[in-house]
């Protein structure tokens, strides 16, 4: 499903000029990414508990694109169990690396992303929070394992 360019154009205008879930997030991993190319930068933190993403935040600068698809993953995501958001994500970055602009309708607004997918410098924009947050979920993980095997 291809959103059309102007309800694409106003959602991720929405996005950059009124950041949801931006804020840091105490307690919680975090990673923090930059995009030399473009001068972004953006930092995610996420907070699970059991196997739900509980919390998700960002802060950052850049781009409309980088800022607007932290903004938009953090809505996507936010309560999603983890395998839910691994399978959200993995069709959301087939669509940006594919350059695929029909895109899964369950992707919602993260298809006003679909056409980053055309130009590859802004792949990388498109990508920034997505990368951030597999680390950040990956420390958080790493941490949990430590906490389970702590006598």
């Amino acid at each position: 499903m291809k959103l059309p360019d102007h309800l694409a154009r106003q959602i991720l205008a929405n996005h950059q000029a009124r950041p949801r879930h931006r804020g840091e997030l105490p307690g919680a991993p975090h990673a923090a990414l930059d995009n030399p190319g473009c001068g972004d930068q953006v930092t995610v933190w996420a907070q699970v508990e059991g196997e739900r993403l509980a919390a998700l935040s960002f802060t950052g600068r850049g781009c409309a694109v980088s800022q607007a698809s932290a903004s938009l993953m953090t809505e996507a995501l936010r309560g999603k169990t983890l395998a839910q958001a691994r399978d959200l994500a993995a069709q959301y970055r087939a669509m940006v690396l594919g350059g695929d602009e029909g895109g899964d309708p369950a992707l919602g607004d993260l298809l006003a992303l679909a056409g980053a997918g055309r130009l590859l410098r802004r792949r990388r924009c498109a990508l920034l929070a997505w990368d951030a947050l597999d680390e950040a979920l990956a420390r958080g993980a790493v941490a949990r394992e430590g906490q389970q095997g702590a006598p």
